[in-house]
């Protein structure tokens, strides 16, 4: 693949899909076929986690026999995501005290990149910042010579990022999610490309929402002359020209070729963009007269969380993504379910949009919950 530049403050160049880490295969040995299948492939920026499980033990055995010095290696730790100890704090001595321990799990004397993972708010960035905190930390593992680069991931609001960007001159890269489903940190990606910040999108094929068989999004991929739906996701991403380079989560070996696959086709045409996003806004909440999650009818008497109910049927019934739907409804929603709804009215009397909720609830409950989800 070939190799662009990562932003303008690394000197680094990378191909436009790279690796994630997170989801690799539970067996050792396959783990490290298939990472060294997609660095063979091309893929040279490699990106892990001390909080993805073992995922930084299985990168270290993968980049044995000289495949170290194929990659630019990256990985990440912040006590708000995963405390390895009770203590574990943002200070600088606790930063230095983790990356040690990332590049003995890693079995390397050197990183390319060590990260803040996950900024996702003003105080976790004001931790990250603040003097004698976490990238204090890093630059002192830089100044001796065991890291070599530094950055941040973010699920923070396009808001607070687009006032941090101006002024992060200790960031190189920055991550962020963006795929079809999920545009909103366009303006922050444009922002931090600007400034010369190498852009990486996480999720590209929304953590594999969108391999999942859609008719609506089928269709879609048909009309852009896609080879599939998770194709149409990838050449997506890569037509954003202010987008460096993606990660692909690598579980199995298409992963890797469908994504190399993708950077080799023809790009995506500023007329096809237009065509995709075109739908893409049609079909919006506020466009299809559904919940905005504007959260105005919570509190609910039974804590039921609407909103997030309301979101999965919105991906069941308007983007087909019945699976998506059920799993995050049924493993991912936290507190009572719709079939502890009363059909009380109250949250109907203060919802924006005249939403019959109660109706709503039913629908999740045959539709969504396990026990009655169709098959």
């Amino acid at each position: 693949m070939k190799r662009y530049d990562f932003g303008k403050r690394s000197g680094f160049k990378v191909p436009r899909a790279t690796i994630g880490a997170m989801r690799l295969p539970k067996d050792d040995d396959e783990a490290v076929a298939l990472i060294r299948h997609a660095i063979d492939a091309g893929m040279n920026y490699l990106d892990t986690s001390r909080g993805y499980g073992d995922s930084e033990i299985k990168v270290g055995k993968a980049l044995k026999d000289g495949y170290r010095e194929k990659v630019i290696l990256s990985t990440k730790w912040a006590p708000w995501i995963t405390k390895i100890e009770e203590s574990d704090d943002a200070s600088a001595d606790c930063t230095r005290k983790r990356i040690e321990e990332s590049m003995k799990r890693l079995d390397v004397d050197y990183l390319d990149y060590y990260q803040v993972w996950n900024i996702v708010n003003r105080e976790t960035y004001d931790q990250a910042v603040a003097k004698g905190g976490m990238v204090d930390g890093i630059h002192k593992a830089i100044d001796e010579g065991s890291v070599g680069h530094t950055g941040f991931t973010t699920h923070d609001s396009v808001e607070n990022l687009l006032t941090y960007i101006p002024e992060v001159d200790w960031a190189e890269i920055i991550l962020f999610t963006y795929n079809l489903l999920n545009r909103t940190y366009a303006p922050a990606i444009q922002a931090a490309h600007q400034r010369g910040i190498g852009t990486i999108v996480m999720n590209p094929v929304g953590g594999g929402a969108l391999a999942e068989q859609s008719s609506v999004l089928k269709k879609l991929a048909d009309d852009a002359a896609a080879r599939s739906v998770p194709d149409l996701a990838l050449r997506y991403v890569l037509a954003n020209h202010n987008v460096n380079t993606m990660l692909v989560g690598i579980t199995r070996q298409t992963d890797v070729d469908d994504a190399v696959a993708a950077t080799q086709e023809t790009p995506f045409s500023p007329q096809t963009v237009a065509k995709i996003e075109g739908f893409l806004d049609g079909m919006t909440k506020e466009n299809v007269g559904f919940c905005t999650l504007c959260k105005y009818c919570m509190p609910c008497p039974q804590e039921i969380d609407i909103p997030a109910i309301m979101s999965c049927i919105y991906d069941y019934r308007y983007w087909d993504l019945k699976k998506t739907a059920r799993e995050r409804y049924n493993k991912h929603m936290k507190g009572p379910k719709a079939d502890a709804c009363t059909q009380c009215g109250e949250c109907e009397e203060k919802c924006t949009q005249n939403l019959e909720i109660a109706k709503e609830m039913a629908f999740a409950k045959e539709h969504l919950a396990e026990e009655t989800a169709e098959s």
